[in-house]
């Protein structure tokens, strides 16, 4: 299921109420990515990631620096719940090779948030995708259901099954032959809370949500979308888009649009990994 960014929840990941949300400390050198959930690239070179906040809480990361380094990167959503596998096999596509062709002719890099139930109906896109040098691969949860209550009429996952769903997501990549998925969460929805914060703690992740909300879901007027990109973006910021075909179909002809005039403004192109790692190198 693709969703709404609701108002409530997009406050608390855009900072305006970041104590409640358990805002992290300021980011510090990459520390070892999490073992558990087999996040962590094979190599020595280990992605950046974000310190615990106050209370050891999972680390949450909105935007990079806000500096003359006109930066941004586009992150995009491949969601399908865990109970839509019916509706796959009707026909329905989840997936949206047309972008992922587009970003790669654009020559675009961007962080692709993966459900573990998508890389599953798509193991050879989510294969391709992740050995793409321009792309990374993250995780969105194994099931897509929500990690708090009243979010946008999800299912929601129990407490104690939290974690072991951030981990099955990274089982059902490994599994698709994903070799390098990086040690980032977003929450289905963007909804979270404290609570959920030291829940997932012992997996190591960094949450990363968005500072500019793109409006893709459910949009047929690419250009409608592509304006409120524009609108939101400064140095630094991470653009949430969606790559599924049936609930955003208007998002590969926004980032037809989005691209160059971004860059004609002078913007750069980056993973979340290299805002995260900018962010880390000014502390």
């Amino acid at each position: 299921m693709i969703i709404r960014v609701r108002h409530v929840a997009a406050a608390c990941v855009l900072g305006a109420a970041l104590t409640a949300c358990g805002a992290p400390d300021a980011p510090t050198a990459a520390r070892p990515a999490p073992s558990s959930a087999s996040s962590a690239p094979a190599d020595s070179a280990r992605p950046p990631t974000l310190t615990p906040g106050a209370g050891g809480l999972t680390p949450v990361f909105t935007n990079g620096p806000r500096t003359g380094d006109k930066t941004v990167a586009l992150t995009f959503d491949a969601d399908m719940t865990a109970d839509e596998g019916p509706r796959a096999a009707a026909g329905e596509r989840f997936d949206n090779p047309e972008l992922i062709s587009t970003l790669r002719t654009l020559k675009v890099p961007a962080t692709v948030f993966m459900t573990g139930r998508w890389a599953e109906e798509y193991p050879a896109e989510a294969r391709s995708i992740g050995a793409d040098r321009n792309f990374e691969i993250a995780n969105h949860s194994y099931s897509h259901y929500a990690f708090t209550g009243d979010c946008y009429g999800l299912p929601r996952v129990a407490a104690d099954g939290m974690k072991n769903d951030v981990e099955r997501a990274y089982t059902a990549f490994r599994k698709a032959g994903i070799a390098h998925p990086m040690p980032y969460f977003r929450f289905p929805g963007g909804c979270y809370d404290r609570q959920v914060l030291k829940t997932l703690a012992p997996t190591g992740v960094t949450a990363v949500q968005w500072d500019v909300v793109s409006g893709d879901a459910f949009a047929t007027d690419s250009d409608a979308v592509a304006r409120q990109v524009m609108e939101g973006v400064k140095p630094g910021s991470v653009v949430v888009m969606h790559c599924t075909r049936s609930a955003a179909p208007a998002t590969e002809r926004a980032v037809r649009a989005i691209v160059p005039e971004l860059r004609a403004k002078g913007y750069r192109f980056v993973k979340v990994s290299q805002l995260i790692g900018a962010a880390a190198a000014r502390h």
